[in-house]
Formats: C-alpha cells, sequence, structure tokens
C-alpha cells in the first residue's frame, strides 16, 4: 500500500503522526516495504496495546498477549514479561514506533489497529510471537504480515519458549468463559446459512466462519467434518441470547485459515 493512502487512512482516526519516519530494513523480522510515520508513545498498556501522547490508543495487529490482572482477576501467565518486554522494546526505540495501520483501521472499541515497527524496522509483534509472549492471530482483512507471524510462533512453539512452555489448550467441553481461547475439538458436521459456514463441534462450542471470508479457506472446509481441528479466537458466551437447548453455548469466529487448522 501506497504511503498517500496510509496519509489518507490517518485522516480518518486522527491526526496522530508527526513528521519523523522510519525505514524498514530488509534484514529485520517481518518487516514491510516502504518508510513509515512514526507515533510518540505515551504508555504500554499491556503486551499489545500501546497509548500514544495524544491519547489514543493502539491495538497491535497479530499479536494476542496473556491478560494482565484487571478488576479483580489475576494476571494470565507471561502477561506482565510481555507488557515488560514491550516497554523495553519501545524504549530502545527511542520512545517512538512506526505504525503501518491495518486495512480495517480502527475496532469497535476505538483503538488504532495497527502494526508497529521499531528504528530498525523490526516488527515488535514479530518479537513478542518469537519470545512466546503471546499467541499469533489472524483477524480479515488484517492480515499482512500473517505468514510471517504465524512462522515466527511456529519456531517459538517448537521450541517450547513462553506461553508454548505448557500451552493453555482446551477441549470444547472444558470451556468456562468467554475470552481468547485456543481449542481442539472434533467437527462433526457442517451447516452453511447466509451467516457463513457454521461448524458444529463435539461439545458445546460451534465454529463460525462469516460468509466474507468463507472463499479465504477455498475448498478446506467440507473436509473437516470426522477430523480434528484447533481453533483459536475470542470465544463468546451466548447464555441468554440463544436457545441452548437447540443451540451450543459458545461460539469462536474464525475469519482466516490459519485461525482453524485440521490436525493430523
Amino acid at each position: 500500500m501506497r504511503f498517500s493512502e496510509h496519509l489518507k487512512k490517518a485522516s480518518l482516526v486522527g491526526a496522530f503522526f508527526v513528521s519523523v519516519f522510519f525505514s524498514l530494513q530488509a534484514q529485520a523480522l517481518c518487516p514491510v516495504s516502504g518508510p513509515l510515520p512514526s507515533a510518540k508513545v505515551a504508555t504500554v498498556i499491556d503486551g499489545d496495546t500501546l497509548r500514544l501522547v495524544d491519547g489514543r490508543r493502539v491495538r497491535l495487529i497479530g499479536v494476542n498477549a496473556p491478560e494482565v490482572g484487571r478488576k479483580g482477576r489475576s494476571a494470565e501467565p507471561f502477561a506482565e514479561a510481555a507488557k515488560r518486554r514491550l516497554q523495553a522494546l519501545v524504549n530502545a526505540s527511542g520512545g517512538r514506533v512506526g505504525l503501518r495501520l491495518g486495512q480495517e483501521a480502527s475496532d469497535h472499541y476505538g483503538r488504532l489497529l495497527a502494526h508497529a515497527f521499531d528504528s530498525h524496522g523490526e516488527n515488535l509483534e514479530a518479537v513478542l510471537l518469537a519470545e512466546g509472549l503471546g499467541f499469533f492471530v489472524a483477524i480479515a482483512p488484517n492480515t499482512l504480515l500473517a505468514e510471517c507471524h504465524l512462522a515466527v510462533e511456529q519456531q517459538a512453539r517448537l521450541a517450547g519458549k513462553g506461553v508454548w512452555h505448557q500451552p493453555p489448550i482446551a477441549s470444547a467441553e472444558r470451556l468456562r468463559r468467554g475470552g481468547f481461547a485456543l481449542v481442539r475439538a472434533r467437527v462433526d458436521r457442517l451447516e452453511t446459512n447466509r451467516g457463513g459456514v457454521w461448524l458444529e463441534l463435539d461439545g458445546p462450542l460451534v465454529i463460525q466462519v462469516p460468509r466474507e471470508a468463507v472463499a479465504s479457506f477455498a475448498d478446506s472446509l467440507k473436509d473437516l467434518p470426522g477430523k480434528q481441528v484447533e481453533a483459536r479466537g475470542w470465544v463468546i458466551d451466548r447464555k441468554g441470547r440463544a436457545d441452548l437447548s437447540r443451540q451450543a453455548r459458545w461460539l469462536l469466529r474464525a475469519s482466516h485459515p490459519s485461525m482453524l487448522v485440521p490436525l493430523p
């Protein structure tokens, strides 16, 4: 995407860029081409969220860090380590980061959605993933670095780093609350309607592939019934919203094939 298009996007979400530019280097981890405008970071909120000096929050694309303790809930393992590491990366970059806005530039919380880079062109999400301090996520249409991020995470996973030392993978039967989860289950059957493709599992969880994302899965979905899959994403508790005698309590949406992987 051309730099002029990024400025156009910036005008839609607020003038937070300053007149300093970072040039990305080919040898950096998960780089993207072209110069990037930089922004001054005021605070590292957690392992995947920054606050800029103008008050705007930036949610990093491609990584979901463990949750820090909030509202009486204990911090998840490696949450504080992820926050400290992101702070160290920002500090080492002089308190500034280069930002590449996502194709979808903000979320429903009003946060900017962006990839962040240090002054050497190193992608900060990739560094966290490489050290096992977060989980890879790909949510369409913001999938520019998905292939690289997934490869980086796979290396950390094989090495058992950080969150992969004892990976928090659950069965559908063991789900107890909403939020980010890695789940393994068997696909019993598929259903298709105007909402997309629905994977009915052998437990109280259904996976939805939204209609606009179905094409990106090619023909892989039709081969899933009877197979075990590993899915990741944000689980929604539908208790009180659906007839649980007819529908699964838990819902997980997968908008990119890397979030729904068949197991051997």
